[in-house]
């Protein structure tokens, strides 16, 4: 556990790892308060009504026990792969908990992926098993010839079309089911990359996964939980944003979260803050710029238990952080990791650590670099890759069946994120780009994300993308796409004005030369916006 400070080097010299030799994190999350304080608060279920129903962790612990007997009962075991498409809900908990009691590997699904991205994840793990809902069944149904091995479907509304009803799999359990005994190496998490370059790979976690992550939870939560803290996030608990950035840490130290499933909305969201009293939420940036829509929100909105803000999933850049301290009254907690290494970057305003276009410091426990191509330290401020080393809790075990990728992910012991930034003078690392979004134009080496900072200043403009375009003189010229804030209208006089806006601030190779409006921009079910998507429509 990291216990707060008051400043980084106290953090640092304060912090050891403690993972324990036999550690299970379905245990951990259901059954270490199911057993201490079964009544205790763990999900609260907000309806398309509005109507919320709280569940304890006691009967998390008692669900995922029927569960992970009835999986036994019908041969799935330790070591097959259990998929997990739901909503947002306690199911999803009891889902990942029987799985890992079992010592099977939980296979997170996102609702949003299509027939295509379902049947090559669900193909390419092997997965023996499936937990899914009503709508999740219906995607399955012309995916089942294909994937002969998916020999079990349960389904949270019950019985249908061949699958079995997850309520009569917990009638039919037992509430004294023995959990596997597991140690932290020990397979029990498998998140397949968004697959913003090349297939997805099945990025493969052990149980040590969890404990690997709070260090980094508790510096961009501000040292939560506090008394009476509840989180939330709109984020889709299929992805490591929150899976482990937000569910399970919380669950762990026994801080009660919102499950509300649906698109995010920002006036519905702050509304939704407001009405329950969250006092923690992680929203990606994506999201945050979508806040900026809205006006007033704290003369609208009563955010007075809202505490902290933290985000991951993109650079946040200056802009959206300045916004959120002057709109908001609160210091964006900031962080960084991938799917493969989550949370070794991270700022936090109760330790003096957070500067505006930074995603923080390494967090205590994880040693974090800035490379040069010929593996040696690049110098203050200047460009190199994000390199973390090895052995890490929170690093990834390896990609499911492709040891050629996982040995290529790796320098020696430097695992290689692909992402590009600089380190300042102060120790803040300041993200730049990945390697294959960054644009090269007369000789610059160029990162989107200023530029995409900077269009987002100009008050029509709500979302925004940079690419490279190829061009015979520069190599690449720095194209823009915007989305456009409601009452604004894409016109020739438009574009010349924000680009004129953007040339006004941003330096002579860094402007853009080209702007093309859209509705909305390609993304991944993470929130990241998929810029080869863009450079291939040019």
């Amino acid at each position: 556990m990291l216990s707060p400070a008051p400043d980084y080097d106290t953090l640092r010299a304060r912090f050891r790892w403690d993972i324990p030799a036999r550690y299970n994190m379905g245990v951990d999350v259901c059954d270490v308060f199911g057993a201490r304080e079964p009544e205790r608060p763990a999900i609260l279920e907000v309806g398309p009504d509005g109507a919320v129903e709280t569940i304890p962790f006691g009967r998390l612990r008692a669900d995922s026990n029927r569960l992970a007997g009835a999986l036994r009962a019908r041969g799935v075991g330790p070591g097959d792969r259990v998929a997990v498409l739901l909503p947002q809900s306690a199911a999803v908990v009891v889902a990942h908990a029987a799985a890992y009691k079992l010592g099977a590997v939980a296979l997170p699904l996102a609702g949003l992926f299509g027939p295509e991205a379902l049947a090559y994840r669900l193909a390419d793990s092997g997965a023996r098993a499936i937990v899914t809902d009503a709508a999740g069944l219906a995607k399955l149904g012309p995916l089942r010839a294909g994937l002969p091995g998916l020999d079990l479907v349960i389904c949270r509304e019950g019985a249908a079309d061949g699958a079995l009803g997850l309520d009569d799999l917990l009638a039919e359990g037992s509430e004294n089911f023995a959990p596997v005994e597991t140690g932290p190496d020990d397979p029990a998490l498998m998140i397949y990359t968004s697959g913003t370059t090349g297939a997805p790979k099945g990025a493969l976690h052990g149980h040590r996964v969890l404990p690997g992550h709070l260090p980094g939870w508790r510096m961009m939560h501000d040292f939560a939980p506090h008394g009476g803290d509840l989180m939330w996030t709109p984020s889709d608990w299929a992805w490591a944003g929150g899976l482990l950035n937000v569910l399970m840490p919380s669950l762990h130290l026994g801080m009660p979260v919102v499950a509300r499933p649906g698109r995010f909305e920002a006036e519905d969201a702050l509304g939704l803050i407001a009405r329950l009293g969250i006092t923690n939420v992680f929203l990606p940036p994506t999201a945050l710029r979508m806040l900026r829509g809205v006006e007033s929100p704290r003369e609208r909105f009563d955010l007075s238990r809202l505490r902290n803000i933290a985000s991951a999933g993109e650079a946040l850049g200056p802009e959206t952080f300045t916004w959120a301290r002057d709109a908001l009254g609160l210091t964006i907690g900031e962080a960084y990791g991938q799917t493969e290494c989550n949370l070794v970057l991270a700022a936090c305003r109760a330790a003096g650590i957070a500067r505006p276009g930074s995603t923080g410091k390494p967090v205590p426990g994880h040693r974090v670099a800035i490379l040069r191509p010929d593996g040696s330290e690049a110098g203050i401020d200047e460009p190199g890759e994000i390199c973390v080393a090895r052995p890490d809790p929170v690093m990834f075990l390896g990609y499911w069946n492709q040891p050629e990728a996982t040995a290529r992910k790796f320098r020696g012991d430097w695992m290689l994120t692909g992402d590009q930034a600089r380190r300042d003078a102060d120790g803040y690392i300041h993200f730049v780009g990945r390697d294959d979004d960054l644009i090269t134009s007369a000789a610059y080496r160029i990162g989107p994300t200023e530029i995409e900072d900077c269009l987002l200043r100009h008050p029509a403009v709500a979302l925004a993308a940079a690419i490279g375009k190829p061009d015979p003189l520069r190599t690449e010229i720095v194209k823009a796409f915007v989305v456009l804030r409601e009452g604004y209208a894409a016109s020739d006089a438009l574009r010349d004005e924000i680009l004129e806006f953007a040339r006004a601030r941003l330096s002579a190779h860094e402007r853009p030369r080209e702007l093309a409006f859209r509705a909305e921009l390609p993304m991944t079910t993470t929130g990241k916006i998929i810029r080869r998507q863009l450079r291939a429509e040019g």
